[in-house]
């Protein structure tokens, strides 16, 4: 996969790019990752990006021509890519979405500042408005990251557990069951017999049933969409009556 990235401030990826799962990621062959400075494809002579917007009204508007001259420069002949606009009226980011990119070969992803962008960039330039939530940043680097980092983690063999992305929260459309290491006890509190016993097939109905527990606890709304099986529904009406009849949580 290669993803390009296309800013005004580059220098924010820099350490995002080159650690963890991503910089080795890149290390190893495994996706191609740009950054590109818009700015540089401004075509006046003071490098400006933005300006003011028509029919007045605060705040500065994105100008189109530097955005598709750099986008446009990315693209090979031929080839439509995935071009991203991050952008707080995009539709919500979610780990579907995140799973359908990450089969793409190519994708362009372009960070907005100020005001917003000039609509004709939102008309003709780019495939996809997404939003990682209901809430104002002052840019699109970090949403833009955060795509990123959604995205590589899912590729092949970037993680060094193959089965890590598969049991994710939301992967299945839960969230994802507790988890517990050494030791056994840790200030009076115990890991649960059941993960230490050695029945596999009890283990994963266990972590199947938590797992069931957290999202009713958390997410109830995702138990509308995920796929349950009668043994689930059965186990659901069971953690609600658990949880009906056990005292109040405490933080």
């Amino acid at each position: 996969m290669k993803i390009d990235i296309v800013t005004i401030f580059p220098e924010m990826f820099a350490g995002v790019l080159s650690h963890s799962i991503i910089g080795r990621a890149r290390a190893a062959g495994a996706v191609e990752i740009d950054v590109t400075d818009f700015r540089d494809f401004s075509d006046n002579k003071h490098h400006t990006v933005d300006d003011t917007p028509y029919g007045g009204g605060g705040g500065m508007v994105l100008k189109p021509q530097p955005i598709f001259d750099a986008v446009e420069s990315l693209m090979d002949a031929g080839k439509k890519p995935r071009v991203i606009l991050t952008c707080p009226q995009g539709v919500p980011y979610t780990q579907e979405l995140a799973l359908e990119l990450s089969k793409e070969d190519h994708l362009i992803i372009i960070c907005g500042h100020y005001e917003g962008y000039d609509e004709r960039i939102r008309q003709h330039l780019i495939t996809d408005e997404i939003s990682i939530g209901d809430y104002v940043l002052t840019g699109g680097e970090i949403p833009a990251m955060a795509i990123v980092d959604s995205v590589v983690r899912l590729l092949p063999r970037v993680l060094g557990n193959n089965t890590s992305a598969e049991l994710d929260s939301f992967r299945n459309g839960l969230l994802e069951h507790p988890h517990y290491t050494r030791p056994f006890e840790f200030r009076g509190w115990t890991v649960p017999e059941i993960l230490i016993s050695g029945h596999h097939e009890k283990i994963e109905q266990w972590r199947r049933r938590e797992s069931l527990r957290r999202t009713y606890l958390r997410r109830p709304d995702l138990l509308d969409k995920a796929e349950l099986t009668d043994r689930d529904r059965k186990w659901l009406a069971e953690i609600e009556e658990e949880e009906r009849r056990s005292p109040p949580r405490t933080s």
